[in-house]
Protein backbone atom coordinates (compact mmCIF):
# COMPACT_ATOMS: atom_id res chain seq x y z
CA UNK A 1 0.00 0.00 0.00
CA UNK A 2 2.28 2.65 0.99
CA UNK A 3 5.36 3.77 -1.16
CA UNK A 4 8.79 4.02 0.85
CA UNK A 5 9.34 6.92 2.74
CA UNK A 6 6.45 8.64 1.64
CA UNK A 7 2.62 8.93 2.30
CA UNK A 8 1.10 10.01 -0.65
CA UNK A 9 -2.98 10.98 -1.52
CA UNK A 10 -3.60 8.00 -2.71
CA UNK A 11 -1.92 6.18 0.60
CA UNK A 12 -4.57 8.68 2.98
CA UNK A 13 -7.52 7.64 0.59
CA UNK A 14 -6.79 3.57 1.05
CA UNK A 15 -6.97 4.30 4.51
CA UNK A 16 -10.22 5.59 4.76
CA UNK A 17 -11.37 3.26 2.03
CA UNK A 18 -10.22 0.25 4.12
CA UNK A 19 -10.87 1.83 8.17
CA UNK A 20 -14.49 3.69 7.05
CA UNK A 21 -15.72 1.38 3.73
CA UNK A 22 -16.11 4.38 1.54
CA UNK A 23 -15.46 3.54 -1.90
CA UNK A 24 -12.15 3.83 -3.26
CA UNK A 25 -13.59 7.02 -5.58
CA UNK A 26 -15.21 8.70 -2.61
CA UNK A 27 -12.50 8.41 -0.25
CA UNK A 28 -9.96 9.76 -2.69
CA UNK A 29 -12.47 12.53 -3.16
CA UNK A 30 -12.68 13.35 0.71
CA UNK A 31 -8.87 13.30 0.65
CA UNK A 32 -8.87 15.95 -2.13
CA UNK A 33 -11.69 17.94 -0.44
CA UNK A 34 -9.91 18.44 2.80
CA UNK A 35 -6.75 19.69 0.96
CA UNK A 36 -8.32 22.01 -1.14
CA UNK A 37 -10.20 23.45 1.87
CA UNK A 38 -6.85 23.41 3.11
CA UNK A 39 -5.01 25.26 0.46
CA UNK A 40 -8.00 28.04 0.23
CA UNK A 41 -7.88 28.88 3.43
CA UNK A 42 -3.93 29.72 3.04
CA UNK A 43 -4.48 31.29 -0.22
CA UNK A 44 -6.77 33.73 2.16
CA UNK A 45 -4.26 34.51 4.68
CA UNK A 46 -5.86 31.80 7.20
CA UNK A 47 -3.63 29.27 9.15
CA UNK A 48 -4.62 26.07 9.51
CA UNK A 49 -4.49 24.34 12.51
CA UNK A 50 -5.46 20.66 12.88
CA UNK A 51 -5.68 19.62 16.49
CA UNK A 52 -3.15 16.77 17.52
CA UNK A 53 -1.21 16.77 14.53
CA UNK A 54 0.00 20.86 13.82
CA UNK A 55 -0.39 24.17 12.39
CA UNK A 56 0.59 25.56 9.17
CA UNK A 57 1.32 29.38 10.13
CA UNK A 58 1.71 32.27 7.25
CA UNK A 59 4.39 34.23 8.18
CA UNK A 60 4.84 38.01 5.78
CA UNK A 61 8.80 38.36 5.82
CA UNK A 62 9.97 42.21 5.36
CA UNK A 63 12.61 43.13 2.53
CA UNK A 64 15.64 42.31 3.84
CA UNK A 65 19.78 42.52 2.38
CA UNK A 66 21.11 39.13 1.96
CA UNK A 67 24.35 38.54 0.93
CA UNK A 68 26.19 36.27 -1.93
CA UNK A 69 27.82 33.68 0.03
CA UNK A 70 30.22 32.82 -3.11
CA UNK A 71 31.04 36.61 -3.81
CA UNK A 72 30.19 38.78 -0.29
CA UNK A 73 28.08 40.85 -2.68
CA UNK A 74 25.07 42.24 -1.19
CA UNK A 75 21.55 41.26 -2.24
CA UNK A 76 17.87 42.69 -1.19
CA UNK A 77 16.19 40.14 -0.96
CA UNK A 78 11.95 41.24 -1.88
CA UNK A 79 9.64 40.82 0.50
CA UNK A 80 7.37 37.63 0.64
CA UNK A 81 4.90 35.15 2.59
CA UNK A 82 6.33 31.67 3.76
CA UNK A 83 4.41 28.88 4.84
CA UNK A 84 5.58 27.56 7.97
CA UNK A 85 4.26 23.85 9.72
CA UNK A 86 4.48 23.58 13.47
CA UNK A 87 4.14 20.74 15.15
CA UNK A 88 2.08 19.57 17.81
CA UNK A 89 3.39 18.70 21.30
CA UNK A 90 1.62 15.18 20.79
CA UNK A 91 2.98 14.76 17.43
CA UNK A 92 6.52 15.72 18.37
CA UNK A 93 6.33 13.09 20.80
CA UNK A 94 4.96 10.11 18.80
CA UNK A 95 8.04 10.76 16.32
CA UNK A 96 10.38 11.29 19.41
CA UNK A 97 9.01 7.57 20.14
CA UNK A 98 9.10 6.22 17.05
Amino acid sequence: MRSVGTLTRADLAETINRKMGFSRAESLDMVEAILSHMSKAMEQGENVKISGFGSFVLRDKKERVGRNPKTGVEVPITPRRVLTFRASQLLKERVANG
